[in-house]
């Protein structure tokens, strides 16, 4: 798998996010407990090396995916949240604040697709499992299930007054 380009040079100036944030926050812990590079090696199968830009790092993408599960978030809401929270970015790998977005929105998209619904399920119920262990989250007696099926049709509330439904 072909590494990320490397900006640290840019942020030379700007203080790191482990000097800023605090450090027994449940999702430092977290990423403190996750084997990121056990999960660079299971999605290096949908990373190829060719022109064009280098990928994004998976600790990146993973971080996403596991983020956007645990607080139940739209891609949109995600990125928003990832730009304006620094545990976000601390979780997803970035050594500094960043003021904007390092991908764009619709690399979530295209990742998901690459790597297909068995392995993001995979990648989710290890993070899950990861974080109930170490105590970053807490399921208070509640079974968490992971459903990653599409809805066919929208949401009632969404619905028209034209709307008939299947047929």
């Amino acid at each position: 798998m072909s590494q990320p380009r490397d900006d640290r040079q840019d942020d030379l100036f700007r203080p790191s996010l482990e000097k800023i944030i605090n450090l027994r926050h449940p999702l430092v812990r977290l990423a403190a407990e996750i084997d990121w590079n056990f999960l660079a090696g299971r999605f290096s199968s949908v990373c190829r090396l060719g022109p064009g830009q280098p990928p994004l790092p998976t600790r990146l993408i993973a971080g996403l995916f596991i983020l956007k599960h645990m607080h139940n978030l739209s891609d949109e809401a995600l990125c928003d949240r990832w730009v304006e929270n620094p545990y976000f970015q601390y979780f997803c790998g970035e050594v500094v604040f960043r003021h904007n977005l390092p991908f764009d929105r619709s690399s979530l998209t295209r990742w998901r697709q690459r790597l297909g619904e068995e392995q993001i399920a995979a990648l989710l119920q290890e993070s899950l499992s990861v974080a109930h262990r170490t105590g970053a989250i807490e399921t208070k007696g509640v079974t968490v299930g992971l459903k990653l099926a599409r809805l066919s049709t929208p949401p009632p509330n969404r619905l028209g007054d034209n709307w008939v439904g299947p047929t």
